[in-house]
């Protein structure tokens, strides 16, 4: 789950970690009365959305008035934001941030993260800020110092002076990153977070370090944990279709292609979508029912899919173990009824009551059709897609 940056600061806030002063209002009025409170001679508008490159896209003002504020605001709200990293239709601006501009000697990179290959927490430090991380590895390598915490002893104070001296800080700056290096550590850790970043982190003209931005993503498997960072979630922010699976416990992402897919495990899942592409479709989900599923479950997963305007065909590809097969052709069968179902959706079922299911959709009388195996499953479902696009 990704926080939006004023509510990432807020969290920093609580760890001691210095941010600019600043406010997130949901219209223009109140945009004007936070720069009125904050004082000054200028102020940040800033877009409140899951995404980077809201600058070059137009997301981020630096005005000298507080009537310019109001504007800013104005022309944001109630917009869609496209950048690099967004679909074509962008997302939505529902909250602003209004902060005070700050005095910028110094861009640090800084973040946390979870290193799968070395099982570690790691620090990325880089004192090309403001700049895509991904870009600067590619071309600098050796720009990157990367730590990597041991979860036995923690963040050592060695590791936060090597990382101060490889950002050639000095002063109250080079103490201020240790501080502020413990205080992320907490923070990841005591949030179940997976990632954490400052970009930029910067050097004021006063020799202190200020975190200009701050992006939080939250591990979804620990939200249990933590009901007030959960009730932070923005559904606007996310695919629609992804977040009514979420609320029936589906594995549902989105993809381009026209061959749907439902199976019960992500690794079958995998599977199955190489092999649609390898008869030469393309998959237009990626969509795991789970091990203990319903037939209710199973039905809202099939709706899910036939809300996608793009799918022409749907494979269904079950293998029953811990799940049984008859419940599925029930939830297929159910979920075509409630849908009126059109498309042609290719089966292939395997396992427990594997014959009993078969059977059930056999007697549907419905465009349901049985595949002998997975690649004869794969190869009936793009030449189904192919002739809906005929």
């Amino acid at each position: 789950m990704n926080l939006h940056e004023f509510q990432a600061k807020q969290l920093f806030n609580r760890y001691g970690i210095p941010t600019p002063q600043g406010q997130a209002v949901s219209d223009a009025a109140q945009a004007k009365q936070t720069a009125e409170l904050l004082t000054g001679e200028r102020w940040v508008v800033k877009a409140q959305v899951h995404t980077g490159g809201r600058g070059k896209a137009g997301g981020v003002k630096v005005v000298d008035t507080v009537e310019a504020v109001e504007r800013a605001a104005a022309g944001m709200l109630g917009q869609r934001i496209v950048t690099h990293q967004t679909t074509a239709e962008g997302l939505p601006i529902h909250q602003v941030l209004i902060e005070k501009p700050s005095d910028i000697a110094r861009e640090i990179y800084l973040a946390v993260l979870v290193d799968r290959s070395s099982q570690r927490v790691v620090f990325m430090v880089s004192a090309q800020g403001g700049m895509d991380i991904e870009a600067v590895a590619e071309e600098d390598p050796d720009a990157i110092l990367n730590l990597y915490v041991d979860p036995v002893v923690g963040l050592q104070g060695y590791q936060c002076r090597r990382a101060g001296f490889f950002l050639s800080l000095t002063g109250a700056a080079f103490k201020q990153l240790q501080q502020i290096m413990q205080s992320l550590y907490s923070l990841f850790v005591e949030n179940d977070a997976s990632l954490v970043e400052i970009n930029p982190l910067v050097v004021t003209g006063e020799g202190d370090l200020l975190a200009v931005d701050a992006k939080i993503n939250l591990d979804d498997n620990g939200l249990f944990r933590h009901a007030e960072l959960a009730d932070m979630f923005d559904p606007s922010q996310e695919d629609e279709a992804e977040v009514i699976a979420r609320e029936f416990g589906l594995n549902y992402i989105s993809l381009d292609g026209n061959v749907a897919c439902m199976v019960n495990g992500a690794g079958l899942a995998m599977a199955t979508m190489d092999l649609i592409q390898k008869e030469g479709g393309e998959p237009a989900n990626f969509l795991d029912v789970g091990g203990g599923t319903t037939a209710d479950r199973v039905a809202e997963a099939f709706k899910l899919i036939l809300s996608d305007n793009k799918v022409k065909s749907i494979l269904v590809n079950i293998f029953g173990g811990i799940v049984r097969c008859d419940l599925i052709a029930e939830g297929i069968i159910q979920a075509a009824k409630e849908v009126k179902l059109t498309l042609p959706v290719i089966v292939r079922l395997e396992g427990t009551n594997a014959a009993i299911g078969r059977e059930l959709l056999a007697n549907s009388q419905m465009s349901i059709y049985a595949a002998q195996d997975l690649t004869d499953a794969a190869k009936k479902a793009v030449a189904a897609a192919g002739e809906s696009n005929a």
